[in-house]
């Protein structure tokens, strides 16, 4: 009689397997949700964006004293110190090479300081740094109001160097302010339209969408079923045909 064509199979993977099936498939699995509390807190940070940028720009001592101004639209009558401007280097725009230009800006009405960028300016030899001329007389500035940087690795800093402008390469606002020797407002702002102040203003949008996280989650759960249909294929094992066991 010829052998049967259908195996019965057992399943039986080795701890090995086990092991192994056990230590990865939590972490993929955890992955893809901490994807997913990306992407919630992406679609939160850009509806927050475009609520504050859609509300009507107030002046400097418009603002609220409390909550969350970040994005809000602000209009601003003064002056530019024409001594205190930090460029802060290695921003890129279009694969260009150039640095941002933040400059102290004083406001006429309220008589506050605060740094505002001004925007992009290329940098494509950096034997020598840019000059940054400071438009004259009283300028009237249409800009938003940053949130808060966060604090990364940095090697030194370069806010002790003398003379200005100082070459910088991350925002630390307590520092700058160090610096300047000025009272200075807590958060910065940025320019959103062309004034004779504006440099170059075409400002990158977020580093990443809340639909780049969900996609990430996405394949870290696609991996974690591959895990498992793996675990699942590699540990079948084959049933002992009768004809081994009688023989």
């Amino acid at each position: 009689m010829s052998d049967n064509p259908f195996r019965v199979s057992r399943f039986a993977p080795g701890w090995p397997l086990v092991a192994l099936v056990a230590f990865f498939l939590p972490v993929l699995v955890a992955l893809g949700f901490w994807q997913l509390e990306r992407a919630e807190e992406k679609r939160l940070m850009q509806a927050q964006m475009d609520a504050s940028r859609s509300a009507v720009a107030v002046p400097l001592d418009g603002l609220p004293t409390t909550g969350i101004n970040a994005w809000r639209p602000v209009q601003m009558q003064g002056i530019f110190d024409p001594e205190l401007i930090w460029l802060l280097d290695n921003r890129i725009r279009d694969g260009k090479a150039g640095l941002e230009v933040l400059q102290v800006f004083i406001d006429a009405d309220t008589g506050k300081r605060l740094i505002v960028n001004r925007g992009w300016l290329p940098w494509p030899d950096r034997r020598d740094v840019p000059s940054v001329s400071t438009p004259r007389g009283s300028q009237r500035l249409d800009a938003e109001v940053l949130p808060p940087t966060e604090q990364g690795f940095t090697l030194g800093t370069t806010h002790t160097q003398p003379g200005w402008p100082k070459l910088i390469s991350r925002v630390d606002l307590e520092a700058m302010t160090e610096a300047s020797g000025e009272t200075l407002l807590p958060w910065m702002a940025r320019l959103r339209t062309g004034s004779d102040a504006a440099l170059t203003l075409d400002w990158p949008a977020l580093p990443m969408t809340s639909s780049k996280h969900t996609a990430y989650a996405v394949q870290w759960f696609a991996l974690a079923l591959a895990l498992l249909a793996l675990f699942v294929w590699a540990g079948l094992r084959p049933e002992p045909s009768e004809k081994n066991n009688n023989a």
